[in-house]
């Protein structure tokens, strides 16, 4: 005897379709739905860092100290201002979207275009990091030691989004 078929509608998402869990027993809208809460959760916790480290950079520019930089660090510490901004903008664009989208019965959407946003947000924040880095880094020990970080920063990441994605997908 077969099982009687599936009448839920199946859609693309950021998740790769996979038998469901166990005990898990949802439509599409409501995997949307929890998805989305997901994903919120995650843009908070993004967005707390990210809004730290852009108040701090702001604030550096008030501060005495910043009359003495060379001209590779005031570089750095503007790129890394953009940056913040810029990224603290990007954490803010889902909740905008969904704003947009909500009432329009567009949740499959909305979820997959933050999960994009959310991924570039990601990487802003890496990015963040590494130039953190490597401004504390020039200002303490100079231009070789601070690339030299700002490098195993960034490779660091690299190395380790890489092998979480193989991880998750090692089953496939």
């Amino acid at each position: 005897m077969t099982d009687p078929p599936d009448d839920r509608q199946q859609h693309d998402s950021p998740e790769p379709e996979r038998p469901q869990a166990k005990g898990r027993h949802e439509t599409d809208q409501e995997r949307y739905d929890r998805n989305w809460v997901e994903l919120l959760q995650e843009i908070r916790v993004t967005q707390m860092g990210t809004q730290i480290m852009t108040g701090f950079l702001l604030a550096a520019a008030f501060q005495d100290r910043m009359a003495d930089l060379t001209t590779f660090q005031r570089t750095v510490y503007l790129v890394l201002v953009v940056l913040g901004v810029t990224t603290t903008a990007l954490g803010l664009a889902p909740v905008s979207l969904h704003r947009t989208l909500f009432r329009r019965r567009m949740k499959r959407e909305t979820v997959e275009l933050g999960h994009q946003i959310l991924r570039v947000v990601i990487a802003g924040v890496v990015l963040m990091l590494a130039g953190t880095a490597v401004l504390i880094f020039d200002i303490v020990l100079g231009t070789v030691p601070a690339i030299i970080v700002g490098a195993v920063v960034l490779l660091g990441a690299t190395v380790f989004v890489i092998l979480a994605h193989l991880l998750v997908h090692a089953g496939d």
